[in-house]
């Protein structure tokens, strides 16, 4: 190879190596791994400044005079008086070298934000809400729906359809959905967005007042909600979703009947095929039970067709986490990425505990007044009329149809509890 070396200095290195034979692949390979002899000291550039000259600059940039002014300012003052001593350029590389050279002007520093970890064993324990826009029946008109979801049976606890995004008709909501859902005191966590209704004072004093913890996600981070964001999926990507609602009325009814079904007839793939009536209500051990059974028959009357041995039904969840904590064996880059946990089965790996200690927290906020967000419970209601329709619906508990081979129930089109406010 020293040989080849030495030739392709004359000739090329294409023409050495077949001269000699030798694939140039091994050659360009052998030039990589072999280490290079250490080279002399480059000598410094003619142009360059001498170390008094040096010195000199350092001594005029570190002067009282131009303490607190840029390399440009002294430059210009300099050239004003009749004195070059080098470029600005240079002036910033000598105050580089010492580390002299920053920003000057205080700099907005955004804080970091903690990443939201939650968790949910069972219903009612972490709730997730946002809003989003349905299309009017002309351009820039929209309804605005909140909706309210358990993350653990994924049911709608509540939903509001409105004309306008507004801080008392989301505190409104959340308030008649606590009530309904007999939620005790330290036992619920509310997960939102950093929306404005969201981070309001109203709904912060409300939550305060229920003994409600609140949890927001982190600025810019689009997968802090993914519950709330995947059932407004399933809502405008159903096939009866119209492009534009032609009024209120129709965007109501459409409602209506969507959250029936989501809640009451829709067999949710993350939840054990169940519909999630079915998991929050706790009617999935019997729904199971009652599968195994038809499973277990047919098993017996065809065993050759399970190749895998006797079927079961699919488990309900475990545990079910908005950002799961990644354990510090796992914060080694050179680890295989984990398979997801918020929806598996069997036993997670982390305990099913909340890694902060003392969560959630007991800090309380001043209470809300009642004349802002009066209950759908109330015996006489407000008859105050305000300024845009209003459609709360809290999703009462409820005995479940469907078991033992009855048909479930039809919901019904207009709910008893549901207050309309005109």
């Amino acid at each position: 190879m020293q040989a080849a070396t030495e030739l392709s200095q004359t000739v090329g290195v294409q023409r050495a190596c077949q001269a000699l034979g030798i694939p140039r692949a091994s050659y360009y390979r052998q030039q990589r791994t072999t280490p290079k002899a250490p080279t002399a000291s480059a000598s410094p550039s003619p142009r360059a400044l001498t170390s008094a000259e040096r010195q000199s600059v350092r001594e005029v940039l570190y002067s009282a005079r131009f303490l607190d002014q840029t390399p440009r300012q002294v430059y210009a003052t300099l050239l004003d008086e009749g004195q070059y001593l080098c470029s600005v350029r240079t002036m910033y590389r000598l105050l580089d070298e010492e580390q002299a050279a920053r920003e000057r002007r205080d700099q907005l520093r955004h804080p970091q934000y903690q990443k939201p970890e939650l968790l949910a064993t069972a219903p009612n324990q972490v709730w997730s809400w946002d809003i989003t826009k349905l299309l009017g029946p002309q351009k820039w008109t929209y309804y605005y729906l909140y909706v309210i979801l358990d993350i653990y049976s994924r049911y709608v606890v509540g939903w509001m359809l409105a004309h306008r995004e507004c801080q008392d008709l989301a505190a409104r909501l959340i308030r008649d959905t606590v009530q309904s859902q007999q939620v005790g005191e330290q036992q619920l966590t509310i997960h939102s967005d950093r929306g404005p209704s969201m981070t309001s004072q109203t709904v912060a004093q409300l939550l305060g007042t229920l003994s409600v913890t609140k949890s927001h996600s982190r600025p810019h981070v689009s997968n802090d909600n993914p519950f709330s964001e995947s059932q407004f999926k399933t809502l405008k990507y159903s096939p009866d979703f119209p492009e534009r609602f032609d009024s209120y009325e129709q965007a109501l009814a459409f409602c209506r009947g969507f959250f029936a079904w989501y809640n009451d007839e829709h067999y949710h793939s993350t939840i054990g095929l169940l519909t999630p009536a079915m998991l929050h209500y706790g009617q999935a051990e019997q729904v199971l039970q009652a599968r195994q059974g038809v499973l277990e028959a047919a098993y017996a009357a065809h065993p050759e067709r399970f190749v895998k041995g006797p079927p079961a039904p699919s488990p309900i969840p475990l545990a079910v986490w908005i950002n799961p904590p990644t354990p510090a064996s796992q914060t080694d880059p050179a680890h295989k990425k984990r398979l997801p946990e918020n929806h598996c089965p069997q036993e997670p790996n982390a305990p099913l505990v909340h890694p902060r200690l003392g969560y959630p927290s007991s800090g309380c906020s001043p209470a809300l007044p009642d004349s802002v967000s009066p209950s759908n419970f109330h015996p006489n209601p407000p008859t105050n009329p305000i300024q845009c329709h209003l459609v709360t619906q809290a999703m009462p508990p409820k005995t479940l149809g469907g078991l033992g081979g009855k048909p479930p129930r039809e919901a019904p089109i207009t709910s008893p509890t549901q207050q309309e406010l005109h």
